[in-house]
């Protein structure tokens, strides 16, 4: 065997290639904890998140839809249960069937020119795409109930509105992400573009 041969049996091999570099990098994310790069979340409990809700409906009942929309968004879940941030999200979108067609833009911008504003267009966003994904997966199982409601019920103005009526999840699915996809337009064309980059990069999630 020539002296070629021998080097390239010893030195072609793939060994090589199941190398974790990574582990061999002092800076390198599996070498640290990621998570203590991000800074603790206050935990909100059920009995915290329902407390919230009440007060919402409270100021829906009394007419101050903005007030209730400006309650939810300032007060997001991002520690909490399951149930928890089920429960905010039930009632963001409560509070978004609540409103006319013709108020939303007018709402986004006055919200959006105040202090906090750009936060709580942001947080909108987030329980906007958590809303179209719930809707999504409760039209995906025909046999589970949706988590987020689903009925659209057409309001004097025009605008199909999200509310819950039984076993009519397959019919409605497709008004209630209308519903969802109607306020996203306006969010965005409030806060801008930007808007959803910074909720796709954002690691808190409601």
């Amino acid at each position: 065997m020539s002296i070629i041969q021998q080097h390239s049996e010893a030195t072609l091999g793939d060994g090589w290639r199941r190398i974790d570099i990574d582990r061999l990098i002092e800076d390198s994310s599996v070498n640290f904890d990621t998570s203590t790069l991000h800074p603790p979340l206050p935990e909100t409990s059920d009995a915290e998140v329902l407390q919230i809700n009440s007060q919402v409906r409270q100021l829906l009942r009394g007419g101050d839809s903005e007030g209730a929309l400006r309650g939810c968004l300032e007060m997001p879940v991002y520690n909490g249960s399951d149930s928890a941030k089920d429960s905010h999200l039930h009632t963001v979108i409560e509070v978004l069937q609540s409103i006319k067609a013709s108020e939303m833009t007018p709402m986004l911008q006055r919200i959006y020119n105040t202090p906090g504003g750009p936060e709580c267009l942001d947080v909108l966003m987030k329980y906007l795409y958590k809303g179209m994904a719930s809707t999504s997966s409760s039209s995906e199982g025909s046999n589970s109930a949706p988590r987020t409601p689903t009925r659209v019920t057409p309001q004097q103005t025009g605008f199909s509105q999200v509310g819950s009526r039984p076993g009519q999840a397959n019919e409605s699915t497709g008004g209630a992400m209308s519903v969802l996809l109607s306020w996203h337009e306006k969010v965005t064309d409030v806060a801008g573009l930007g808007c959803i980059g910074r909720v796709m990069t954002d690691w808190r999630r409601v």
